[in-house]
């Protein structure tokens, strides 16, 4: 089976991530999906697949190399789709594009751009049928590395060392290596199959931070308010204008940072809302949290000590800090793209991945782009030409990794 027609497979499965439930997995029918491609794996001579009680599924492809003692290669992707657009119900079909816009729902009027597929004319295209998100976020990167261990399986003449394959629950919603056991997982890198278009080589994440401000207000008849009342969500509004505008991430782009309010809740007594922060340089970040904090010092001298309080919370580095120390880890996939014709795409990633956690936890993890885009939206789509390339293009990596000494990573 190719790794298009595996994609439009697993599409199928709703594992939609939950923010609200604490749970791991957040949706348990994620476990549907992980059982699933458990007994693939096995059907595909990975004897020791397993789903553990968090949903993460692990498993092993033994070296063929007599004597193998390289590195452990990892590959890495997750099992969850964002909750950001439906996400039950898939129905993925496949169109060849021959120009102009795609529409995907004619009721709706809802399309993929010409603009946004100019470069794809000529291919096929897997969308949604526009009443939900498609899922190739992340299932065509689980999609490539289940075709990868069927090619190995059935063609021992690709030489190749030990890989470890794991598959995540909740990355959607910043969760999926929390419970990740670097150590049982065995490996000495990984990829994650994870991002946008054939040809991603990612070795940068964004450093972030999440806040919360919490504003507490005077609630007091309106009648008689004058002098007495201090209302929580005008102080709340006052410190959101007081960010820059022009750093909110609708208008920032390839290493610019921002602030960004994805929450809020008010009433005159109390509001409070909820930032993440980014950057790619962990002092810039820490020069943001310097700005939200003056501001909220300015209104706590206008309306009163403790009427703003902002708490931080660190969530990941960028995981370049990391994966610098390990170069080949990035050069071996950046001369097999070239190879193949095409021009690499280096540029860091605008997010976060798996990888930016796990190479804090001892995991170099660069990530590698599986074919899609248009992501966490109904507007989706991968393109199979993109998903073919990308599954030769990790084989080949497969190989070359494969040659190495540990200490050569």
């Amino acid at each position: 089976m190719k790794s298009y027609e595996r994609l439009m497979e697993y599409a199928k499965y709703p594992t939609g991530s939950i923010e609200e439930n604490a749970s791991c997995p957040s949706n348990p029918k994620e476990f549907d999906f992980a059982n699933a491609l458990a007994e693939e794996m096995k059907s595909l001579g990975i004897t020791d697949a397993e789903v553990d009680e968090n949903c993460y599924v692990m498993g092993t492809i033994p070296a063929n190399i007599e004597g193998y003692d390289g590195p452990v290669l990892g590959l890495i992707a997750h099992i969850d789709t964002s909750p950001d657009a439906p996400n039950e119900n898939v129905k993925p079909k496949l169109t060849h594009y021959e120009g102009g816009d795609l529409i995907l729902n004619e009721k709706e009027d809802l399309k993929i751009s010409a603009d946004a597929l100019k470069n794809f004319i000529g291919c096929d295209i897997i969308t949604s049928d526009g009443t939900t998100l498609l899922g190739a976020d992340n299932k065509a990167g689980v999609a490539e590395i289940m075709t990868l261990a069927e090619i190995l399986h059935n063609d021992s003449s690709i030489p190749h060392g030990t890989i470890r394959i794991a598959f995540t629950p909740d990355e959607e919603i910043g969760r999926s290596s929390d419970l990740f056991d670097v150590e049982k997982f065995g490996a000495d890198c990984a990829y994650t199959i994870d991002g946008d278009l054939f040809g991603e080589c990612q070795s940068e994440t964004f450093s972030a931070m999440g806040a919360t401000v919490t504003v507490t207000g005077i609630s007091y008849h309106p009648g008689f308010a004058k002098n007495n009342m201090k209302n929580a969500i005008h102080v709340a509004e006052e410190f959101e204008q007081m960010l820059p505008v022009n750093e909110r991430p609708e208008y920032r782009e390839g290493r610019e940072g921002f602030y960004h309010i994805t929450s809020f809740n008010g009433s005159v007594e109390k509001a409070t809302m909820g930032y993440i922060i980014r950057d790619f340089v962990w002092e810039k970040i820490e020069s943001r949290c310097e700005v939200m904090r003056k501001a909220a010092e300015y209104l706590n001298h206008v309306y009163g000590e403790g009427t703003v309080q902002v708490e931080f919370t660190e969530q990941y580095h960028n995981m370049g800090e990391v994966v610098e120390k390990h170069p080949k880890l990035t050069e071996i996939p950046l001369d097999v793209i070239r190879e193949m014709g095409y021009t690499p795409d280096t540029a860091p990633i605008r997010g976060g991945t798996d990888g930016a956690f796990l190479s804090f936890k001892g995991l170099p993890c660069p990530n590698l782009g599986p074919g899609g885009s248009n992501f966490h939206s109904r507007q989706e789509f991968a393109v199979v030409q993109d998903m073919e390339n990308a599954t030769k293009m990790i084989i080949e990596v497969v190989q070359r990794i494969a040659k190495l000494k540990k200490d050569e990573l």
